[in-house]
């Protein structure tokens, strides 16, 4: 059979309803196909369909693709997923049919055919067997936007775009950490998409649209829909916070403060939760070297200061929380380790403060991001221990890392050495070495997450103190950590979780 004998398959976007949001292209090619398929339930009704139909040409032959299961369901041996492969193979080769007599088929899809569009399980069938060509169409998620009058992006905003079929704590993660959003497929989803939204933090910005361009077209504040009323053809939005002409973050609880942890770099170690708490805060509080890791957002004040003020810092985030700010402390790595969440709680304990909320959020802390790039060198017990004396005298540092030698844990050591400290990395060195073999383990690891990232393992007899800054942290193997190389010359550092019998 000649290229020539054998037909060619469209599959073509019809919009979210409106017959006249239907592309010129897309209406050409059903006034001149042969054939036309479209998806259906049991009940015959296509809404596709009625879209189209102004577009038919007479004579056309219809393909009507009736799914044999809505609900998941069945009696199919496979199961749901079962019994929907086996309906997309016999509709496949239905059209296939259609395609080998010749005839032009094209197969209709609301919104767009590659956004969660029916179509794309004939593409896969058939698209590698037969000419093809893909008409895109106005998706419900643009649709939504425009009856809404809500910009979804602006600048560098992004657009996460969530089924609301997911898990409602992946919902939760994904609202918190997304600039803007559209949930799409909500009906018997919406409670737990809309505790999603609650839990996030986010229910107040958003908005409900149901049936956009369509009969029946509903809009209006997510929080005050029903959950009862709520049909499939629906979508949450999250618009944009700088198109509205509101820029400002949307909060209208009571004051609070959140302390969260940013870990060790820039974006790539924010967790969601942290990440949905910037989005939401009305200031920033934090080192003004920590809080230039935060993107910029409109309408948010940020508060730089200089290092050495923790418990002002906090004084004045827990002043802002009581004329009803949001307030989010910024911290790096960890915030309750060796940072921000201590100094908050210490202040937040006063009288005057004690009726403020404050919450901690963490993040990943240093000594676990370094680990991680080394191999595993805390598998096993280990001691954090800050080598900085501003806070603490020498003393009670060197009886700690003595007891901890003592007790065979490995190390972490943060805080080595400043332009003001220089001495400490020295003097741990020789204490530790009246404890510990020389040939012990040291993982150096400057900058983890950093343009400038260097991890590197030496032995403890030839550590070199001048090479040991602030932004290094250094994890000191016990007595069982191995260090070995493996292939391409890369050696990863790595402690037992057995350890051997006295």
């Amino acid at each position: 059979m000649t290229e020539q004998q054998i037909g060619r398959l469209y599959g073509v976007g019809l919009g979210p309803g409106d017959p006249e949001l239907v592309t010129v292209k897309t209406a050409r090619l059903i006034g001149e196909a042969d054939v036309v398929a479209y998806h259906s339930a049991r009940h015959g009704r296509s809404i596709a369909r009625s879209i189209a139909a102004p577009y038919f040409k007479d004579g056309v032959v219809e393909e009507k693709l009736v799914y044999p299961v809505t609900v998941e369901t069945t009696d199919h041996p496979g199961g749901y997923r079962g019994a929907l492969d086996d309906f997309y193979e016999e509709a496949a080769a239905r059209l296939a049919a259609h395609l080998d007599a010749g005839l032009t088929v094209v197969v209709l899809a609301e919104g767009d055919p590659f956004f969660y569009g029916s179509y794309q399980h004939m593409h896969k069938r058939l698209a590698h067997r037969y000419p093809t060509e893909v008409v895109p169409g106005v998706t419900s998620v643009s649709a939504a936007a425009a009856r809404l009058g809500k910009p979804l992006c602006e600048a560098e905003e992004t657009l996460t775009i969530i089924p609301g079929t997911l898990p409602e704590e992946e919902l939760t993660a994904r609202l918190a950490a997304a600039d803007s959003a559209v949930v799409m497929k909500l009906g018997r989803t919406f409670p737990a998409v809309r505790s999603a939204f609650e839990r996030s933090g986010r229910l107040a910005e958003a908005s409900y649209v149901e049936r956009a361009t369509m009969a029946g077209e509903r809009t209006g504040a997510l929080a005050e829909i029903d959950p009862e009323s709520v049909p499939y053809f629906s979508v949450a939005v999250l618009p944009s916070r700088l198109g509205g002409g509101s820029p400002a973050p949307v909060y209208d609880g009571p004051g609070e403060v959140v302390v969260v942890g940013t870990g060790p770099a820039g974006p790539l170690w924010l967790t969601p939760e942290v990440r949905g708490q910037l989005a939401s805060a009305t200031d920033l509080v934090g080192y003004t070297t920590y809080l230039d890791r935060v993107p910029v957002r409109a309408g948010q004040v940020r508060h730089g200061s200089d290092n050495k003020v923790e418990s002002e810092r906090a004084e004045f985030a827990l002043d802002l929380a009581s004329r009803g700010r949001k307030v989010v402390v910024v911290s790096s790595g960890d915030p309750g380790v060796f940072a921000m969440a201590t100094a908050v709680l210490e202040v937040a304990c006063e009288e005057r403060y004690r009726e403020i909320p404050v919450r901690i959020c963490p993040g990943m802390t240093a000594a676990h991001a370094a680990a991680s790039r080394a191999g595993a060198p805390l598998g096993h017990d280990y001691a954090v221990v800050s080598l900085s004396d501003r806070l603490k005298p020498w003393s009670v540092v060197a009886s700690r890392l003595r007891a901890a030698a003592e007790a065979d844990l490995v190390l972490a050591l943060y805080n080595p050495g400043s332009k003001s400290r220089t001495t400490q990395v020295g003097s741990a060195k020789e204490l530790l070495l009246e404890l510990r073999a020389a040939d012990t383990p040291v993982v150096m690891a400057r900058d983890v997450g950093g343009p400038t990232e260097r991890v590197r393992t030496v032995l403890l007899g030839e550590l070199d103190p001048a090479e040991v800054d602030m932004r290094t942290i250094l994890l000191i193997g016990s007595s069982q950590t191995q260090a070995v190389s493996r292939g391409e010359g890369r050696e990863v550092v790595w402690t037992p979780r057995r350890y051997p019998e006295a």
